[in-house]
């Protein structure tokens, strides 16, 4: 049987224009939670709430670095989650 829990929390995660918008953006460089928020005119606290969903699911990453924390699209994502999206490459 499928694990019917997971797609639909991947569903779910996909389903936010933000959260797209996020993994567009985290694709094509690393990025902290402040550049993230000031790129989609969102709160710091929306942004890290996005954040912490898509990276439970693997999506991203995160590294510390001058005090901040960058987050990068993560190479060895589940396979359900990237055959659900495509990056540009």
């Amino acid at each position: 049987m499928k694990n019917y829990t997971r797609w639909t929390t991947v569903f779910k995660a996909l389903a936010n224009p933000n959260r797209l918008k996020i993994i567009e953006l985290v694709s094509k460089r690393a990025m902290n939670v402040g550049d993230i928020a000031d790129a989609l005119k969102i709160s710091i606290t929306a942004t890290s709430n996005h954040l912490v969903m898509l990276q439970k699911l693997e999506v991203f990453v995160s590294e510390g670095k001058d005090g901040h924390v960058y987050y990068s699209v993560n190479k060895t994502m589940p396979q359900d989650f990237a055959n659900a999206i495509k990056l540009p490459t």
